[in-house]
């Protein structure tokens, strides 16, 4: 009877491909369970088909590994593990654990040396290995007793196996990774050398990495592409090759604590499971532990849940409740507001009803436009909004709401008797309890009321969809019933009342927090909704003219394509267009995709563009103007409010971590200005008759936050000197006199310039300027002895924040970093990346968030004609009445430049024409 084989889980690379493969799952509580109970179905599975196998799952430690002392850069492309994925983790091991199923996780190796050694040392005693994974690196490991499985694309590979899907046996695949690389290990192998190329230059030479460097004069001669011009590209990158060979090379003689007869599956700690099932809400699995203890005669029960406080919610329908509910208002300190409407359209969504709340656990809601089939009658609307129209528009009122500015917004746009004059101006929202939150912390959750409530009250709120339904057949608010519109309505006011009373707590312990949000972020909310419904003018018929052009040079980009590539396809198909290119054309396939196809992302035709290759060239035009037609000429004219003939964009306060705005619906942040076809979408944007449109925008304004961050004293000459400071960057790093810069060497100071800002290290700076990574690092450094207060910042910068776990603008708001003082290499460099940046965006934003407040109680107290109506980066746009642009465009400059006191002038450039780009 053959022996059963030892069954080694790759756990780490199970938990990443279910997290992304798998539709998202959460509980009742919004905790994500999706990865959990993906791997845990596969492992049952597994064990179902192995029942008398010695068994482990193997997952990752935490910390770097040898890997990251041998190559700083390994793995520092993978992104940060999501927030959603991190907090799967611990349930996961605990549930395999109570599964009895043996987990390992060694410190300083990966998963993969762990299961190599197991594997290697039980093929070596004759005992047959099956190896659960979905990582390729493996297929090196395979041998007559080692086989890989992949539970979740049914695939098994053996020696044959190997051979057929690489084209290389398995004693060559560490050869073969090492001249691929790994974009998602950041293995750099030999740029250029795609899949194809590898298995050609490893077969035609018949041997490994070694043999091959020892037969370089053999290349030309081999039938691959570029084969004459590999070995010099070869012999240059030969300490990356070798290096590649080693990390990508699987450690088989890792010591470990555990013998493999030790790795036995024990009995289910059933009570642990329960436990574990009942906070996930797998209930199916719940009865199956409870069905299996009642077999095996053990008592088990699910835990009740926690007492809730009853909320008392009042639906109110008679003068009589409403007119005691406005007194209650009115002998409040503070009361919690809230409007129900038909959409999320703050400009054009209706008013359906209102609630509030005075103390935790009550609320009200009135309805007053509910329309369904035996609704009851409802009080009067346009009554009831003169009554709270005082109290609203009452400043010394205190008001707190989540969203404050969509309530503003509807208020004002909502027409009391038909006059949409005379909607209600609110004022008096002295909080937000989503700016509450994301002064508190911007990247601890996200800062809508379900998340909130779920994180600080431990409360999961009534679901829109629980009383809408969802997609097609998803009713508006007006159609809800009252039964259920009313409860939903009413906790919405409670829930930001309760919200705002633990929060504001946690802000008064930190005063720098609570000045950021009483004297930057609450003093914007009215600004911003002032700008949403002024709108801007956009010329419908200039983006048609430029729709047709756009079209007219898509067929002939895709005639073009069709050329090179001797057929016609579907530029739009990344399966047909990877055939042409990897499998027709020959091209190096230099990523692949979650599902193992070669990639055609962006990232990737760049790359094969940098190569000379000509259809990854023209792919990448094609898809520029494709975005550009889609995005903006055929999207802009739709996005036209109909009442005001303007488009309103949504800003939002409580999105990008380091306090900058962004924008959506349409978003006008990543409009593309560096091509002419980008620029002629801002020539839609047009000044109303008799108006200019003018641009104020702030010059290299993180540039000099840098300089009096740094103290930098060549910094802060050049700038106090008004010189060009990347041309004097250039001088500088270049050891040139100021007038002797050239051209190319002022665009080198500038990427270094900003390069350094954002963490870019001497691997991406020689990229973008095109040299080689000896002589990258040779600028960085003259760059840092020229000035040396940069470096010192950033060492201080990265002290600090190691220290404190978050680093802090001008102004004092906090950018936390969970991972600055991660084991992981990647984890923290990336972490340290951001302390450097965070501070410099930050107080950018800050200052244009302070300025756009400075400009409009200007603008309202002179009661001139001009209005903001656009916000992009570190600019504002203006309408201005023809005859007043001249005396906005002096008076703007100081209003802007005083936003914040800094120790180099804060520049500000303006410009005016009658489109935006012509006034940027």
């Amino acid at each position: 009877m053959s022996q059963a084989p030892l069954v080694l889980v790759d756990g780490s690379s199970y938990l990443y491909r279910a997290f992304h493969a798998l539709p998202p799952l959460t509980t009742s509580k919004g905790l994500p369970t999706g990865a959990v109970k993906g791997v845990l179905n596969m492992l049952k599975s597994l064990r179902k088909q192995y029942p008398d196998s010695l068994f482990a799952v193997v997952f990752d430690a935490k910390g770097g590994t040898f890997r990251d002392e041998m190559f700083a850069e390994y793995k520092a492309n993978r992104p940060s593990m999501p927030d959603d994925l991190r907090v799967q983790i611990e349930p996961l091991h605990a549930s395999v654990r109570a599964l009895g199923y043996p987990l390992l996780c060694v410190e300083g190796v990966e998963a993969d040396d762990v299961i190599g050694t197991l594997a290697r040392s039980s093929a070596a005693a004759g005992r047959p290995v099956i190896i659960s994974t979905g990582d390729k690196d493996m297929a090196q490991l395979v041998d007559g007793h080692i086989t890989l499985v992949n539970t979740m694309t049914g695939s098994v590979l053996d020696v044959a196996g190997v051979h057929e899907k690489f084209g290389v046996g398995p004693e060559h695949i560490i050869d073969f990774l090492a001249l691929m690389g790994d974009k998602v290990d950041n293995i750099p192998g030999v740029p250029g050398v795609g899949e194809k190329t590898a298995v050609g230059l490893l077969t035609g030479i018949g041997g490994g990495l070694s043999d091959l460097y020892q037969n370089l004069d053999k290349v030309p001669a081999l039938a691959i592409r570029g084969a004459k011009t590999l070995p010099a590209k070869l012999e240059e990158h030969r300490d990356a090759a070798f290096l590649s060979y080693e990390l990508a090379t699987i450690k088989i003689d890792v010591p470990l604590d555990v013998e493999v007869e030790a790795l036995v599956c024990g009995e289910p700690d059933r009570d642990a499971l329960l436990a574990l099932y009942t906070e996930m809400e797998f209930k199916s699995w719940i009865d199956e532990v409870q069905r299996d203890a009642k077999r095996a005669g053990q008592d088990v029960a699910v835990q009740a849940p926690q007492e809730v406080v009853e909320a008392q919610y009042e639906t109110i329908l008679d003068q009589a409740r409403f007119d005691a509910w406005l007194e209650k208002l009115r002998q409040a300190r503070l009361f919690a507001f809230d409007t129900e409407t038909t959409g999320l359209d703050a400009q054009q969504a209706q008013l359906v009803g209102v609630s509030f709340a005075v103390q935790a656990h009550e609320g009200a809601y009135v309805p007053l436009t509910h329309s369904y089939m035996g609704v009851p009658e409802q009080l009067d609307r346009d009554s009831v909004l003169l009554a709270l129209k005082p109290l609203l528009e009452d400043p010394a009122k205190v008001k707190v709401a989540q969203n404050a500015k969509y309530d503003m917004n509807i208020l004002a746009n909502c027409a009391i008797g038909g006059d949409f004059a005379n909607g209600i101006q609110m004022q008096g929202v002295a909080y937000d309890t989503m700016l509450e939150s994301y002064v508190l912390d911007s990247t601890a959750t996200r800062h809508d009321m379900d998340s909130l409530a779920l994180k600080y009250l431990n409360h999961t709120t009534i679901g829109f969809t629980d009383i809408a339904g969802k997609g097609a057949k998803q009713l508006t608010f007006d159609q809800i019933t009252l039964e259920q519109a009313g409860p939903y309505a009413a906790e919405d006011a409670d829930v930001t009342l309760r919200l705002h009373q633990t929060l504001q707590q946690k802000l008064a312990l930190i005063p720098s927090l609570q000045a950021v949000l009483s004297d930057i972020e609450m003093p914007l909310v009215p600004v911003l909704a002032k700008i949403e419904r002024q709108g801007a003018l956009v010329d419908a018929k200039l983006l048609g003219v430029q729709s047709v052009e756009l079209g007219e040079k898509m067929l002939e980009l895709e005639r073009q394509a069709f050329e090179i590539a001797g057929e016609e396809f579907n530029l739009g198909s990344p399966k047909q267009l990877g055939v042409i290119l990897y499998d027709k054309l020959g091209m190096p396939v230099l990523n692949k995709t979650a599902k193992g196809q070669a990639s055609t992302a962006e990232a990737v035709l760049a790359e094969l563009a940098d190569m000379d290759f000509p259809l990854p060239k023209v792919l990448m035009q094609y898809r520029s103007l494709s975005k550009l037609k889609s995005t903006y000429t055929d999207r802009l004219p739709e996005q036209i409010n109909p009442r005001t003939g303007r488009i309103h964009t949504s800003y939002h306060q409580a999105v990008a971590a380091t306090g900058r705005l962004s924008s959506s619906d349409p978003n006008l942040q990543n409009i593309p200005i560096r091509t002419a076809e980008g620029r002629r979408i801002r020539q839609a944007f047009v000044a109303a008759p008799g108006y200019q449109l003018l641009a104020a925008d702030y010059s290299q304004i993180e540039l000099r936050i840098m300089a009096h961050l740094a103290q930098d004293e060549g910094l802060l000459h050049a700038f106090r000197n008004d010189l060009d400071v990347h041309r004097a960057t250039a001088a500088e790093v270049f050891g040139v006199e100021l007038e002797q810069v050239t051209t190319d060497q002022r665009r080198s100071a500038k990427a270094i310039n900003f390069g350094l800002i954002y963490g870019m290290s001497a691997f991406g700076l020689a990229k973008q300027i095109g040299v080689d990574r000896k002589q990258s690092q040779a600028y960085i450094d003259r760059y840092f002895a020229r000035y040396p207060g940069v470096l010192a910042y950033m060492e201080r910068t990265r002290a600090q924040a190691a220290e404190q776990g978050y680093v802090e603008t001008l102004f004092g708001r906090r950018l936390y970093l969970p991972e600055i003082n991660a084991k992981n290499p990647a984890l923290r460099k990336g972490a340290e990346r951001t302390a450097i940046n965070a501070p410099m965006q930050g107080t950018a934003a800050d200052i244009i968030k302070r300025a756009m407040v400075a400009v409009d109680n200007w603008l309202t107290a002179s009661g001139l004609d001009a209005r903001v109506i656009l916000q992009v980066h570190d600019e504002l746009v203006l309408e201005v009445r023809e005859d007043l642009v001249e005396q906005v465009r002096e008076q703007i400059r100081p209003h802007m430049s005083g936003a914040a006191q800094l120790d180099v002038p804060l520049l500000v450039e303006v410009g005016v024409g009658a489109n935006w780009d012509e006034a940027h």
